[in-house]
């Protein structure tokens, strides 16, 4: 016996010696959700700390993605998957000791 052994070649991945698992496109389709976006005015906020718990009461809201609140304008733009009840936003405005004055888009 001689100290070489036949070791088979390794590349960047174990499948196949071309790097891949298979040819051709990938088998998994992922569709894009619809997300909605509404713009609201808040009243009360008034620096970066306000616009914090503003947008943490917010984004604990059910299908809530991203919350944006810009205190120098009161408005906060919400990004959900579907649209949100006004209610909800309002509890959530009201939960952060703010006044949800209403949607403006």
């Amino acid at each position: 016996m001689t100290a070489e052994t036949d070791t088979p070649q390794t590349t960047d991945s174990c499948c196949s010696p071309a790097g891949s698992c298979h040819g051709g496109a990938a088998d998994v389709r992922i569709e894009p959700t619809a997300q909605t976006t509404a713009v609201y005015e808040v009243k009360g906020m008034t620096c970066g700390h306000c616009e914090g718990a503003v947008s943490s009461e917010i984004a604990e809201i059910a299908g809530v993605t991203s919350v944006e609140a810009v205190a120098a304008t009161g408005r906060v733009t919400v990004t959900s998957e579907a649209p949100l009840t006004e209610e909800a936003v309002r509890a959530a405005v009201d939960e952060a000791g703010y006044e949800l004055v209403g949607r403006t888009a």
